[in-house]
């Protein structure tokens, strides 16, 4: 059988064309009055993916050792490369198979359809229960997912670890919701059993909830249609909402929808946590 090799030429060369063709203001860097290079500097884009300078100079340069998956994934995330270009990134250094890493930053096309919809709650999420993006909406609703930092990220844990996650949904949803979340991180897990995050939160999980692990050891198969959510609003009391979802191409995201029924009492109430914000246009 043979086995992948590295192109460092094709690899140098990929890397050199994508950072130049990267501006520093597309990921969120200034741009010096006298600059005269290209694109990204090559000591940004290693301070982007975490890399010293030197090591991401050899790369250009084809030299030093073959670069493990995780540093590929973190080079893709840098250079902002589509799912397309990451694919082919890592199949110059060598991988055949490219890993399925979920990403931190949102699908652009999921990103441009949340874009219209300002009179729903809309987020973008990873399959493993890590919101990505949330329109004010949604914040107003479920509250600002950007706070978390660590395990905390992922709604699993919140879920089966902190009992204050649950005081927003009735408890009659409670059951249904905790299996459909197992279920999610069970079929994100199968799929890429030696992804890092999956593994690592699926552990901790079933080391820390009895819980979760009854409901894992069930091995409940994950469907796109949610139930309904009964929620308990802090501001608006009782809101019931619809949820519908639009799922990436490559399955590693989707964009949450939460829908009132029209003309009704619910629809009331997001009018009404809209208007919260000053600058809210219903």
């Amino acid at each position: 059988m043979i086995q992948p090799t590295l192109n460092r030429a094709l690899l140098a060369d990929f890397l050199r064309t994508r950072r130049e063709q990267l501006q520093p203001e597309a990921v969120g860097l200034p741009r010096a009055p006298r600059r005269r290079s290209s694109g990204l500097r090559r000591e940004e884009v290693a301070e982007l993916a975490g890399l010293s300078t030197d090591y991401y100079s050899r790369m250009e340069q084809q030299r030093g050792p073959r670069p493990s998956e995780q540093l590929l994934n973190a080079l893709g995330e840098a250079l902002r490369l589509s799912d397309d270009e990451r694919n082919h990134l890592f199949r110059i250094a060598g991988y055949p198979n490219p890993p399925q890493y979920l990403h931190d930053r949102p699908a652009d096309n999921l990103v441009r359809v949340m874009r219209q919809l300002e009179h729903t709650p809309a987020q973008i999420c990873s399959h493993l229960g890590q919101t990505l993006v949330q329109n004010r909406l949604a914040i107003a609703v479920f509250g600002d997912h950007s706070q978390f930092r660590g395990f905390r990220r992922y709604w699993a844990y919140r879920w089966f670890l902190e009992p204050a996650e649950r005081e927003l949904y009735a408890v009659q949803d409670h059951a249904v919701i905790g299996r459909a979340i197992v279920a999610e991180v069970l079929a994100t897990h199968g799929a890429d059993p030696s992804a890092p995050e999956a593994g690592a939160l699926v552990n901790t999980l079933l080391g820390k909830s009895s819980e979760f692990a009854e409901v894992w050891a069930e091995h409940p198969v994950f469907a796109q249609d949610w139930p309904r959510l009964h929620l308990n609003h802090p501001e608006v009391g009782p809101l019931e909402l619809n949820s519908d979802f639009v799922v990436d191409a490559d399955r590693s995201q989707f964009l949450a929808v939460f829908t009132a029924d029209p003309d009704g009492a619910d629809e009331e109430k997001l009018r009404a946590l809209a208007k919260l914000s000053d600058d809210f246009v219903w």
